[in-house]
């Protein structure tokens, strides 16, 4: 018994049955069987290749069946209608946890099932013994009422072990086999009743929904009586003609020749048992919806190995290539190839990813994107849509493979003939109404540019690489109708003229640049250096605004919500380009001629203005409410635009208050830098007033001081000193400085240097005015702007 993790971990990739039927990719991981001490049990886990996560841990219960299918799929249930499936890389693996969950259970590793499902619960033991209820009536004709009445009260019984039981008795014998010759016997006969029940008791048994069974009834000897035992569907008056369809319109077309005859078979028997499923079984109901998982789980294992074989074959895909890229062959047979490679692409999504990645890089190595483009510039309509769908399946499978060769191309590339600006062409060029093809190419160019795909290492960054190149030689080529139709002669005032086909009054046209304006709002979302750029370059957001014009209300929204994505990143340079640009215009010019219906329209025009109010942008909350809030301020039916107006006025009040704070502290620091400054000039006069009175008259014996003279002398400068008037403010704004002249200095020098005016604002250059006074004590100190 497995009690420690496995020496050596196996690649699966791990599948979940949901509520549709559909069995959901859980991811790729290793697999291993180990005792986990919480569960008390030994339990299989998965750890994830990607995040090393566990997406798997289940116990091993005792009472679990597990199956084992072909060489590489273990399949159980959790819980009812709760399917799990472990697709293994290689059948070793697969062969290793096998038995780890023979030995929990105790069973022999060579079982398919590891369930006994003779050695069940005493309660059933009991059922047993006092009813036979698995007696199966004798396979006859006459006893088909009674078959089909016992296998519709299996179904109906709430223990899926009678399920088992019924599955494991018609496995082991021939009683299927027999069943379908009953159906010949009443076909021949006539036996319209009998058919009816062999109807109901095939379907049952397709409703037990076992692997084990399926194999049986879609071998090649049975599944063509299966389908017609389905074609005598009671609710129906005349039985429906499956078989002639099978068999003789539904042509099996063999692009290539092929050799290999288990592969053949395999191709017939997986289109059969999909037409069952899809065209003979009934919708099941809410009760029934789990019945034919398996039934799903065997057509999804049969393509798996349609791929590997296809891929294993050396020749086939080569052969396939050689004339696909012949020129000489007519379109009929190139038709019929791409319809080929396009299923076979399709079954390739059923690989794991490290098989896909295989294949994908031989595709490539074929030379199947050259081809692909050389059929896109075709005018055959069918084979374009082939080609999209498989590049759409290739871009799904490896979009960094794709950029690879884009660009390798225009390295190589002399006229500029690129494939991704071919896929735009034929986007702009979409002539169907609907714009189907159109829709599909988008969204196959929005893979191309996800950066989320986008792979990141330390010597390549593949974001900035591919986005360089797609903003400076592909950006322009599918915004090129955004352009032509913007243009002077096709606008008048920023208002659309016209309805014909080059105006996006036009229907189509209309459509076209929506999903252009789909593209590009991505864009803003995702490539928020290289698309600013573009935008600001090109004069973009008003282009589009021209569209607001439109009487198509679904290209206005396109329009408004590419600015609002704009608007959403909260970046001042857009702020600032619209409001530069007076870009709100045009919104609320549509705004107001939507008058008041209340519609998609006037929601989104609400929402992007009450979205710029909740976050307080403030910048365009006050170009929003001097340029527009005359206009805006009747419509009470929404607080947005008063809001707005509330903003507005808090925010005035604020820059008010902190101007009022500005203007205290700056006149504190124009005082003392006004005292600071006559200080330093009364300095400098008395000095040289001291010098010239040295220079005329030298001191005589009597002239020296005594001491109280020399004490009055120290005393006198420094209350002339205090002695300065307050500031008073002159009529133009500045402010006057007076003090009074030092008791021993000059006259004439002192009135020059009485008073100062200083202007409100602090210069930054005030320091070196300040020093420059300090040498020439005649100018006077002027800190205006």
């Amino acid at each position: 018994m497995a009690e420690s993790a496995m020496a050596d971990k196996c690649r699966v990739k791990l599948y979940s049955l949901n509520r549709d039927q559909q069995w959901d990719d859980l991811g790729t991981g290793h697999i291993s069987s180990t005792y986990v001490e919480h569960l008390q049990s030994v339990c299989l886990l998965v750890q994830s290749d990607s995040s090393e996560a566990l997406i798997l841990e289940s116990k091993i219960n005792s009472n679990t069946p597990y199956q084992r299918q072909q060489e590489t799929l273990i399949v159980w249930s959790e819980a009812e209608g709760h399917g799990m499936a472990l697709s293994f890389q290689d059948a070793e693996g697969c062969q290793q946890i096998w038995e780890d969950i023979c030995r929990v259970q105790g069973k022999d590793p060579s079982v398919r099932i590891t369930q006994d499902l003779l050695d069940e619960s005493d309660q059933f033991d009991d059922i047993l013994e006092t009813a036979d209820v698995f007696d199966l009536p004798s396979c006859e004709v006459g006893k088909l009422e009674d078959i089909d009445d016992f296998v519709s009260s299996i179904l109906a019984l709430p223990l899926p072990i009678h399920k088992e039981r019924l599955a494991l008795i018609l496995e082991n014998g021939n009683y299927i086999k027999n069943l379908l010759q009953l159906f010949h016997t009443c076909e021949d006969q006539g036996d319209t009743e009998g058919l009816h029940h062999l109807y109901e008791i095939i379907k049952g048994i397709l409703f037990l929904n076992k692997t084990s069974l399926f194999e049986i009834m879609f071998s090649d000897e049975c599944i063509m009586d299966v389908v017609g035992c389905l074609e005598y569907d009671p609710a129906m008056a005349q039985p429906k003609r499956h078989r002639e369809f099978l068999t003789q319109h539904a042509k099996f077309k063999e692009v290539v020749p092929i050799t290999d005859c288990e592969l053949t078979q395999k191709i017939h028997q997986t289109y059969r048992v999909q037409y069952i499923h899809d065209i003979l079984m009934p919708i099941p109901s809410m009760f029934e919806e789990n019945f034919l998982s398996s039934l799903k789980t065997f057509i999804f294992l049969n393509k798996v190995q349609i791929v590997r074989m296809l891929h294993e074959d050396d020749n086939f895909l080569s052969e396939v290539f050689v004339q696909l890229r012949n020129e000489t062959i007519d379109d009929d047979k190139q038709r019929e190839l791409l319809f080929f490679f396009k299923e076979f692409c399709k079954f390739s999504q059923t690989l794991q990813p490290p098989d896909n990645d295989a294949l994908f890089k031989t595709l490539t190595h074929l030379g199947i994107l050259p081809v692909l483009k050389t059929v896109l510039s075709r005018k055959d309509l069918q084979m374009r849509s082939a080609a999209t769908d498989i590049l759409t399946y290739l871009v799904e499978c490896s979009p960094s493979m794709i950029r690879e060769f884009i660009m390798e191309e225009a390295q190589q590339s002399v006229d500029g003939n690129l494939f991704i600006n071919l896929i735009s062409e034929q986007m702009i060029c979409d002539t169907d109404p609907e714009l189907g093809g159109a829709i599909h190419l988008m969204e196959l160019l929005r893979a191309l540019i996800h950066p989320e795909n986008m792979l990141s290492t330390p010597s390549k960054c593949e974001r900035s690489e591919f986005l360089y190149f797609f903003y400076k030689h592909c950006i322009q080529n599918f915004i090129a109708p955004l352009f032509a139709i913007t243009s002077e002669n096709i606008c008048e005032g920023d208002n659309v003229v016209g309805a014909d086909k080059n105006s996006p009054n036009n229907y189509q046209t209309a459509g076209l640049l929506s999903l252009i304006l789909e593209l590009l709002t991505f864009c803003v979302q995702h490539h928020t250096y290289y698309i600013k750029n573009y935008i600001l370059s090109n004069d973009l957001l008003r282009r589009v605004l021209i569209l607001m014009s439109s009487k198509h209300t679904f290209l206005t929204l396109s329009a408004l919500r590419f600015m609002r994505g704009m608007i959403g990143l909260k970046d001042e340079l857009y702020n600032y380009y619209i409001i530069k640009g007076n870009l709100f215009e045009p919104v609320v010019n549509a705004f107001l001629k939507n008058g008041t219906r209340y519609n998609m329209l006037n929601s989104a025009v609400i929402e992007l203005f009450e979205y710029i109010r909740v976050e307080n942008i403030k910048s365009l909350v006050i170009h929003i409410v001097e340029k527009f809030y005359k206009t805006l301020e009747s419509i009470e039916y929404v607080q947005t635009f008063k809001g707005l107006k509330i903003r507005y006025d808090e925010e005035k009040d604020q820059q008010n208050q902190i101007w009022k704070n500005l203007h205290t502290i700056l006149y504190s620091q124009i005082l003392c830098r006004g005292i600071r400054v006559l200080e330093k000039k009364e300095k400098m006069c008395i000095k040289e007033d001291s010098k010239e009175e040295e220079a005329v008259m030298p001191p005589l014996e009597d002239d020296f001081p005594d001491p109280y003279d020399k004490f009055m002398e120290t005393k006198n400068p420094k209350e002339n000193e205090d002695k300065v008037d307050l500031p008073k403010r002159t009529s133009s704004g500045s402010y006057k400085i007076s003090s009074s002249p030092s008791a021993g200095g000059a006259n004439e020098t002192s009135s020059q240097s009485s008073s100062s005016t200083v202007g409100l604002k602090n210069d930054p250059d005030d320091e070196e005015k300040d020093e420059g006074d300090e040498t020439s004590p005649k100018k006077k100190p002027h800190l205006s702007s």
